[in-house]
């Protein structure tokens, strides 16, 4: 549909301000429904209701540029800030539990897909693949799979939807499970010695950066639009196998290896990355409603969302049985599950429910999801697309 404001710094802007406005009345106002709804719901769907209303074309160069060129940058920056060592030194066998808690993401996503595909879209397995970056990495993941799979803006917003459905559900879960610790501690068999070094070795992290300053900004701008050209340069020519594994694709896993290898350099040092990169997540997000048909979100949200909820159900199977072979405390468990589906903006909310001293573990433990979440969510929506 043509729009009203057609060029595209006006497009840009309309996008940047729906942002800026729902985390400015959010910190303004304090409102409660912020907890329940929050602003990314908002961010996803007042573009859509513009583009659809005709306020902004559904349709425009604008959006290409930002799938070619800001996906990458902003994924090159989340990466930055892994840190593998210091997490495996902390956490130990609770990586593991994390892990076969993505493995149940990545195994859950087709039999969900499977049993509501007939209500679906004959490409809303894309959707899936898209949910399954956020429940492996975060919202930084879910931008970055959709646009690899050529994702719809309507298969997104289901995505979008689904994940805030789900999780009203699953958090509660995770913070009362606290309340059940002495009979887990007796179903997976872990000793208060366990905890007492957990909670040791927490204490003794810290997670801190010098305040970001203008220099700080330019590094980490070269850096990223460095990956970002290397990696469409590389992606270019490695032959294309459709549906999943496609030029886009290619180069978005080749960013996330060019960023996975750079964590390990003095570049993880430069300050201000996580916070850049997701101004940029929410700028893509608000782009992705833009490009939603509001009358699909509507007719296919309900079996979207329930193919979601058998799916979290097999998620968190593995996150339990991960628990008992490894030995695992309540905490670390719930925690490992919030860094999967929830990310960065939930595990540290987790985490101070359990214990406060565990806030800097559950972010590490996120941004390990970072890591693997686009990987794990190519894959799962390959299976899906075997599936469809």
């Amino acid at each position: 549909m043509e729009g009203l404001i057609t060029n595209s710094v006006g497009i840009l802007f309309v996008l940047a301000a729906n942002c800026a406005f729902w985390f400015f009345l959010e910190k303004k106002t304090g409102w409660k429904i912020f907890n329940f709804v929050p602003p990314l719901i908002f961010i996803y769907m007042m573009p859509a209701v513009f583009s659809n209303a005709g306020l902004i074309p559904g349709k425009s160069p604008v959006y290409d540029w930002m799938g070619d060129n800001l996906l990458p940058v902003f994924l090159t920056l989340l990466l930055l800030d892994v840190d593998v060592r210091a997490t495996i030194k902390v956490m130990g066998r609770g990586v593991f539990v994390m892990l076969i808690g993505s493995l149940g993401v990545i195994i859950g996503a087709p039999i969900g897909y499977l049993a509501v595909k007939g209500w679906l879209g004959p490409e809303s397995w894309k959707g899936f693949g898209a949910l399954a970056g956020s429940w492996i990495g975060g919202t930084g993941n879910m931008a970055a799979v959709s646009e690899g799979l050529g994702t719809s803006g309507t298969d997104f917003g289901l995505a979008v939807i689904a994940d805030n459905v789900v999780y009203l559900i699953w958090l509660p879960i995770l913070l009362q499970s606290k309340n059940l610790a002495k009979y887990f501690h007796k179903f997976t068999g872990v000793t208060d010695e366990h905890l007492d070094k957990l909670k040791t070795a927490a204490n003794d992290l810290i997670i801190e950066k010098d305040k970001p300053q203008m220099r700080h900004l330019l590094y980490l701008f070269a850096v990223a639009l460095g990956v970002a050209a290397l990696a469409t340069e590389i992606a270019g020519i490695i032959p294309a196998l459709p549906p999943v594994l496609t030029t886009g694709t290619y180069k978005i896993l080749l960013v996330t290896t060019i960023g996975l290898t750079l964590s390990f350099t003095p570049a993880k040092k430069i300050p201000g990355s996580h916070e850049l990169a997701m101004a940029l997540v929410y700028l893509f997000v608000a782009r992705m409603g833009a490009k939603a048909v509001v009358t699909g979100l509507v007719g296919q949200a309900i079996p979207f969302v329930a193919g979601a909820y058998i799916w979290i159900f097999i998620h968190g199977i593995f996150i339990l049985l991960a628990a008992r072979i490894f030995r695992i405390d309540v905490h670390t468990a719930a925690i490992s599950s919030a860094a999967n589906i929830g990310g960065a903006a939930s595990s540290p909310i987790v985490a101070a429910f359990h214990d406060e001293r565990l806030v800097p573990v559950s972010i590490l433990m996120a941004l390990i999801g970072y890591a693997v979440g686009n990987y794990g969510a190519f894959l799962a929506a390959w299976l899906c697309s075997l599936v469809g």
